[in-house]
């Protein structure tokens, strides 16, 4: 049995996750794929086992936040000793989510989060040119992280990630707001564990628009603020 696991969580993307899963046979041949079926209405969960993908499906439509806790707590309960995760949309290069998990199996962190917006080697800063209007909401995100974190980061809503086990516990727990990834690197924080953000490339997204344009942006901004104030509250809520 492999030791790594990488999930997709996915909502009606028979269309989207044929190259997906086919980068991901390629790329990282080694590793074990699971989609998670997020009550499609299409063949997703059929293209998914035609690619070899194991699947979980929900019988109705439950939103990202229960698909990625989901997929982390498969990982877990199935004992893999690293998890991937990217998206059904085509973004994340297999490429870029192999180097990730590299970080993780030599134990240079729990969790490497893959960042459009950070610098590296081979990485410049502004690689990446969004509209005045994102760039705005991006620095209030980027702001707004580095008050509650103490540190900064740059792509706090990231969905390209590789964790250990020591981690999936955390990133399995049910997420109480719209921000779940931005609550799972609160809970890591809070926990001491070791998150390295990665400068890497992301490509347009094959289909769907992005999380941070026009009113959307406005209501994400609001939502990720508002889970870094509320973030203990919630907690609370939640035991």
């Amino acid at each position: 049995m492999p030791d790594t696991v990488v999930f997709i969580p996915a909502f009606n993307e028979e269309a989207n996750l044929p190259a997906v899963l086919e980068e991901l046979r390629s790329g990282l041949p080694a590793v074990d794929v699971l989609v998670i079926d997020d009550g499609s209405t299409d063949a997703t969960a059929d293209v998914a086992r035609s690619y070899g993908a194991d699947v979980v499906s929900f019988g109705e439509n439950r939103g990202l936040r229960i698909g990625i806790a989901t997929g982390y707590r498969e990982a877990m309960e199935r004992g893999y000793a690293i998890c991937g995760r990217v998206d059904a949309d085509g973004q994340h290069p297999v490429a870029e989510l192999a180097r990730l998990i590299a970080l993780v199996r030599a134990d240079a962190c729990d969790v490497a989060v893959g960042s459009r917006f950070a610098a590296g080697e081979g990485y410049e800063a502004d690689r990446y040119a969004p509209s005045p209007s994102r760039r705005f909401g991006i620095g209030l995100l980027q702001g707004a992280m580095r008050l509650r974190l103490g540190r900064r980061f740059m792509d706090a809503t990231s969905g390209m990630a590789a964790v250990n086990a020591a981690a999936m516990p955390l990133m399995a727990e049910p997420y109480t707001s719209g921000a779940p990834e931005v609550e799972a690197l609160l809970r890591l924080h809070r926990a001491g564990l070791r998150v390295e953000e990665v400068a890497v490339e992301m490509r347009p997204r094959a289909s769907g628009q992005s999380r941070l344009h026009g009113a959307v942006a406005w209501k994400l901004v609001v939502t990720v603020i508002g889970t870094l104030i509320f973030f203990g509250w919630l907690r609370h809520r939640r035991g």
